[in-house]
């Protein structure tokens, strides 16, 4: 699954109530996440 940081269209590997696959923790500032289908454009490691 893949979710989506609104404020940059960044979408990264992960779900939303966990953290992403580069180690952002998607429970800080929640609002500003949302669960998508969207390929994943993030490129730092763990996300690529």
């Amino acid at each position: 699954m893949a979710v989506k940081h609104i404020p940059t269209n960044e979408v990264h590997v992960g779900s939303k109530g966990g953290t992403t696959g580069c180690g952002t923790d998607t429970n800080k500032l929640s609002t500003h996440w949302e669960n998508t289908n969207e390929r994943v454009t993030c490129r730092k490691n763990g996300c690529n």
